[in-house]
């Protein structure tokens, strides 16, 4: 099968690639981390939420686990054939108008480090369109040393290695970032544009869609609640 790539997005390895370089198994063998924890603590108990680029599930399923209810939203139909017990929707973000309210929009993977500023823009106007009133935006941010402490490598105690190869600049505050995923018996690598966002101009993007952050939820700001500005 043929996949058009974004321009300056690739992936290798096997299995499907989606557009944007990621593949399919790939994200189906990492881990879960701390991510659902997080999110736990942040909203009520029992919310609906609105989880906008999902892929194969691996935060979705520990928070259906946990009692919410899920609907989960991808570009990728590869990715949600992956997903088990939540509604399921393909589309890619920025567009999706579903009219209707969730208590909780969550837009994590450093959705809103993407390039393109007009698709940054949609992605978060669509939070603003999906959440509640009293309800809230659940953000995931790029650490502070994202682009800057490269190469850099960790090994996850499941038994594989993640590599952040290179981050070159390619104009326009955006950076071309490799990584490489180790496991004993495959290799996948994913090569993707990420724009560089201070706490100042991530939060000046929030405010321009009538967002304000509510509280960094996360001691290095990478997890971030965010409420509509009335």
């Amino acid at each position: 099968m043929t996949i058009e790539m974004r321009n300056g997005h690739s992936g290798t390895g096997p299995g499907a690639i989606t557009p944007d370089g990621c593949a399919v198994e790939l994200y189906s063998r990492l881990p879960v981390r701390d991510e659902p924890d997080i999110i736990a603590a942040a909203v009520p108990a029992g919310a609906h939420i609105l989880e906008l680029g999902s892929g194969v599930g691996r935060v979705t399923h520990p928070l259906l686990e946990r009692g919410f209810t899920v609907t989960a939203v991808d570009e990728s139909a590869q990715m949600l054939a992956r997903v088990r017990g939540a509604r399921t929707i393909c589309s890619p973000i920025e567009h999706l108008d579903l009219d209707e309210r969730f208590d909780v929009v969550m837009l994590a993977s450093f959705l809103v480090h993407t390039a393109d500023v007009e698709v940054r823009r949609g992605l978060l106007r669509t939070c603003v369109r999906h959440v509640a009133d009293g309800g809230c935006v659940l953000i995931q941010r790029e650490g502070a040393d994202y682009h800057a402490n490269v190469p850099r490598e960790r090994v996850d105690p499941s038994g594989f290695t993640v590599r952040i190869v290179s981050s070159e600049p390619v104009g326009d505050g955006v950076d071309s970032v490799r990584a490489e995923y180790l496991f004993p018996d495959a290799v996948w690598t994913q090569t993707f544009r990420s724009r560089l966002l201070t706490k100042e101009q991530f939060e000046t993007a929030l405010a321009e869609a009538g967002l304000a952050v509510a509280e960094y939820l996360t001691p290095d700001g990478i997890w971030v609640k965010a409420i509509p500005v009335k």
